[in-house]
Order: C-alpha cells, then structure tokens, then sequence
C-alpha cells in the first residue's frame, strides 16, 4: 500500500511557556519540539499496516519553515520510506490553508491511505484532515482508536460517549488517529543512521491567501491560592455556600 502521513512539529506538553515578545506567538526560545503525539500514533499505524500487508511506501509530509525537517527526519528514523517538506516562512494557523497545501500535493501522489493525528497539540483543531479528505473528493473516517485494512476497504473504530462506532469504507480515504490505537516505536541507532540518507524533498506550499491568524496570546491567569474554610464537618456549610456563591458550581 501506499500511504502517506500528514505530520505537525508541536512542542513538548510539559514545557513552561512564555509569549514571544510580539505577543502573538509563544517564544520557542529553549523549547523541546517533537512530532505531535497524535500524529505519532498515525506513522505508528501506517507503518504496522505496511509491515502486515507486504511491500508498500510510507511517505511523511509537514508544512511549515525549515524546522519541521527535524520532525520528517524522526518519522523517518521510525520507518518512514521518505518524506515531502511544503515549505512555508512561518508556521500557518489556518487549517484550511494548511489542507489546501496538502491536497494540491496528495492528489497526484496515488495513495491508498491518508493519515493524520485527531488533533494538534497546539491548537487542537481537528480541521487538517477532514478539509483535505473534502478537497480530494474521499471518504473520511475521524477519531479511529482502530483501523483495519483490507482488499481496498477499511474498518474502523471510533469511541463516542458511552457506546463505539464502527465504519467501513473504500480506499482511498483518510482517516484522522486517536489515542490508544498504536504504541509509536523509539527510533533505533541503525533508523536514525538509515533516516540521514532518505530522501526529504522540499517543495514551496501552495497555500492561498490564509484567512486565519492569530492577533494576540495570552496565558491563563494564575490559579488563585487555596484556603482553609474549617475542620471536620462543621466546615460543610461555608463550603456549600462558598461552591454556591464564589464558584457558582452549585
């Protein structure tokens, strides 16, 4: 099978963050950035598929500034077969603009199968994937924790609230990955030695004129100190009308 991923270079959950100083960017300054979990867990899928099914070709793409050649090089490292950077000068916010890209890469590309993450990190918008499957006129399947492929069909699983969801489809599709569906593997010493040598083309990402971007960041206020009401249960009835009148959870 051929199939391609669609990859995001994010930064590590656990950082501390800062806002660049012209306030509409978070200041990379420091800042650990790797492949989007979920994301991760779709090279994972696309290359177990491929190892199952017999010889086939994983390619990776990003779009995005020259950075995001260190994420392609990972998933390569991981198995990827090779990878497609559409450069950009900045990192986009419009998903839309982001799909318009992709699409007008992936349509001549032949693959059986698209991949994405569920979401970003970052902005979790969750728009990449369905606006590139509807641009390329094929089926999209969202949020599978389990994907089956076979004789030009697909299977998949999705978790809604209290009950699953199972979808059949035809190739070509694409189908966006949640969480729990693959453990992504460590890249080996011989993957990261073998990823300095495949190919990582960089073409220019036909983008549009993006109707997204962001003006302005702030962070979250600081969570305000927690205080002592009483002990024991005489404190239960502060603490009632606090919920009520304070937090207004009640």
């Amino acid at each position: 099978m051929k199939i391609a991923v669609c990859l995001k270079r994010t930064p590590d959950s656990e950082s501390r963050f800062r806002i660049a100083a012209n306030g509409a960017a978070i200041d990379e300054t420091g800042l650990k950035f790797d492949i989007d979990d979920f994301a991760s867990y779709a090279v994972e899928v696309a290359l177990q598929i491929n190892e199952k099914q017999g010889p086939g070709e994983t390619v990776a793409f990003a779009v995005g500034p020259d950075s995001v050649q260190e994420t392609l090089r990972k998933a390569m490292s991981m198995g990827v077969d090779r990878a497609i950077q559409l450069k950009t000068d900045a990192t986009t916010y419009d998903g839309l603009a982001i799909a318009k890209a992709l699409a007008a890469e992936l349509k001549a590309g032949g693959f059986d199968l698209i991949l994405f993450g569920k979401h970003a990190f970052d902005t979790s918008g969750g728009v990449a994937g369905t606006a590139t499957a509807e641009l390329l006129g094929v089926a999209c399947v969202t949020a599978a924790s389990k994907l089956e492929i076979a004789n030009g069909k697909g299977t998949a699983r999705r978790e809604l609230e209290g009950v699953a969801e199972i979808d059949e489809f035809s190739l070509p599709a694409v189908v966006t990955i949640d969480e729990g569906i693959a453990r992504p593997r460590y890249p080996s010493l011989k993957g990261i030695m073998a990823a300095k040598k495949k190919p990582l083309e960089t073409k220019p990402a036909q983008l549009g004129q993006p109707r997204v971007t962001v003006k302005k960041m702030e962070l979250p206020p600081d969570r305000p100190p927690g205080r002592i009401i009483g002990d024991g249960v005489a404190a239960v009835p502060e603490l009632v009308r606090l919920l009520r009148t304070e937090a207004k959870v009640l």
